[in-house]
């Protein structure tokens, strides 16, 4: 090889290293901008602008109300299982599953009943429990699913506890209303999909808490049903 033919090859190297450096910087930027927290502060808005109740943001974190509002009514449908059923789940003419003119073309979930729980699902077995949502909403306390704390919210979230054990396994070779039998767990939730939030980051999951905090509390079924809740 010449010295102007290795002159010419080196310099061929060097526009291809230079070419492709300048395309790292100027890709650089766009990285960066993936990461800046445009894409968490767009799901808050979507958040705030999807929420179907007025919020009480007293005292709230509004990034975590807002991406909790997201993520309960857009990602996960909580309102879905955790309403009284689809019978009374929009109203009577924001159901968008009817047709025109019973659905009047803008989808409107029901106030009434949102999250506020006891859709029955039925029983497992044929002589079982059945199984009924929980009131998501916040007591007196202000603190959601009938005033939880935090620590055992995540631990719900975790792990399926049923802290309130309203279906307790049922004895060997027994079947009642008031259990499930084996194989299911009575210790665990049952419907709820807990396996699939179990996976959601911690930050994720105290926003879906902190939006239960601010929505409005519903009473439910009167007590002592466990599903009860006592409102201010």
């Amino acid at each position: 090889m010449t010295t102007q033919q290795f002159a010419k090859g080196a310099g061929a190297v060097a526009a291809v290293l230079a070419i492709g450096l300048a395309g790292m910087m100027m890709s650089a930027p766009r990285g960066q901008a993936q990461n800046d927290g445009s894409d968490e502060e767009s799901k808050i808005q979507q958040g705030f602008a999807i929420a179907p109740v007025p919020l009480n943001m007293a005292g709230k974190n509004r990034a975590l109300v807002g991406l909790g509002s997201y993520l309960v009514n857009g990602d996960g449908d909580c309102n879905g299982c955790h309403s009284a059923g689809p019978p009374t789940e929009f109203t009577p003419n924001g159901n968008p599953y009817l047709l025109p003119p019973v659905f009047g073309g803008k989808k409107k979930v029901n106030p009434a009943t949102y999250l506020g729980g006891t859709r029955d699902f039925l029983a497992l077995v044929p002589g079982s429990a059945h199984i009924i949502s929980r009131n998501l909403t916040p007591d007196k306390t202000g603190m959601p699913e009938g005033g939880r704390p935090f620590s055992e919210f995540l631990q719900i979230i975790r792990t399926g506890a049923d802290l309130d054990h309203l279906h307790p396994t049922c004895p060997t070779g027994t079947i009642n209303a008031g259990c499930v039998p084996f194989p299911f767990n009575g210790a665990l939730l049952q419907i709820m999909p807990w396996p699939s939030f179990q996976d959601m980051t911690d930050h994720d999951i105290r926003a879906i808490y902190e939006y239960l905090s601010a929505i409005p509390c519903i009473a439910g079924p009167p007590a002592p049903d466990p599903r009860h809740n006592d409102c201010p």
